[in-house]
C-alpha cells in the first residue's frame, strides 16, 4: 500500500498517511470521457422551433394544368414563384425540413458501476505526476503527489488565509498560470453573461467544509468540494484526465473508511 506524507499550512512534512485502494484503480481515460459527458448532458437545455413557423400563409399551389411548378404562390401574385412558400421545405422563404424539437432526449445515461469506475479512475489519475504536468498544471515546485494537507485548511474563513497557504505548499505558480490565462472568449458567448474563458487550476476536496469553501470559491480556476461529492467531471475538466489535486487529511481518511466509489 503506498503511503505520503501529510504537511502542514506552513508547507513543513508531517506524518505518513496510508492512501486508500481507489488510487490503484486503472487508468480509464475512455470511461471517464462518458461519465463527463453524461454529467454535462444534464445541464443542456432543450429548445425548439414554434409548430406553427413558417407555416403562416394563405400561399398555395395552383395545382397542375398551367404549366407551372406546382409549389405553393403567395394568392393574387401573378405567376411567378413566390418567396411565402408556406409548408413546402425545398422553397426560397419556406419551413425548415426538420427543426429541432424540445421533446428531444438530450441526457445522456450512464450506469452507476461505470460512474464509479470513472471516478476511480480519476482519482488515481490526479497521483500521477505524468498524467498531471501533460494537462498543463505546474508541479515543479510541489513536494509530492497526491498532495495531502492538514485538515486545519477546512476551517480557513478568508481568502488572504487560503493565497498563504497556497504559496507555502508550492502550488501558487499553478494559481498564477489560471489568473494569466484568462481570455476573451470568441464568439457570441461574450454577450450571453460568460464573457471571460478562465484555465482549471487546482480542486481543493476537503473532509467536511467549515469554511473553505467561501474562502477559496473567488480564486481564478480553483473549485471546492467535499470528497463524497467528488465527480468526473471536477476531476477531469473538459474530459482530460490528470487534475492537480489538494486532499485534506480526512477526505482521505473518508475515502478509505467510508469505501467511496466503490
Amino acid at each position: 500500500m503506498a503511503t505520503v506524507k501529510t504537511y502542514s499550512l506552513k508547507g513543513k512534512a508531517g506524518s505518513k498517511l496510508d492512501l486508500p485502494s481507489q488510487f490503484d484503480t486503472p487508468y480509464r481515460p475512455d470511461v471517464i470521457k462518458r461519465a463527463v459527458l453524461a454529467l454535462r448532458s444534464r445541464r443542456y437545455q432543450p429548445h425548439g422551433v414554434d409548430i406553427r413557423a413558417g407555416k403562416r400563409t394563405t400561399a398555395e399551389s395552383w395545382g397542375v394544368g398551367h404549366g407551372r411548378s406546382r409549389i405553393p404562390r403567395v394568392k393574387g401574385g401573378g405567376t411567378p414563384a413566390a418567396n411565402k412558400a408556406g409548408f413546402a421545405p425545398s422553397t426560397v422563404g419556406g419551413r425548415q425540413a426538420h427543426p429541432p424539437e424540445a421533446r428531444k432526449s438530450l441526457v445522456e445515461r450512464i450506469n452507476k458501476k461505470e460512474n464509479r469506475l470513472a471516478i476511480r479512475s480519476a482519482i488515481a489519475a490526479t497521483a500521477n505526476p505524468d498524467r498531471v504536468s501533460s494537462r498543463g498544471h505546474v508541479i515543479n515546485s510541489l513536494p509530492e503527489l497526491p498532495l495531502v494537507i492538514d485538515d486545519k485548511l477546512q476551517s480557513l474563513t478568508t481568502t488572504k488565509e487560503v493565497e498563504d497557504v497556497i504559496e507555502s505548499i508550492g502550488l501558487d505558480k499553478d494559481l498564477q498560470r489560471s489568473i494569466q490565462g484568462r481570455t476573451v472568449r470568441s464568439g457570441k458567448g461574450k454577450m450571453r453573461g460568460r464573457k471571460m474563458k478562465t484555465p482549471k487550476s487546482f480542486l481543493i476536496v476537503v473532509g467536511e467544509d467549515q469554511g473553505i469553501g467561501l474562502a477559496a470559491r473567488n480564486l481564478p480556476g480553483v473549485d471546492i468540494t467535499e470528497v463524497h461529492g467528488l465527480n468526473a467531471e471536477l476531476l477531469a475538466p473538459g474530459t482530460h484526465p490528470g487534475r492537480l489535486v489538494l486532499w485534506t487529511k480526512s477526505a482521505i481518511e473518508r475515502l478509505r473508511e467510508e469505501n467511496l466509489f466503490n
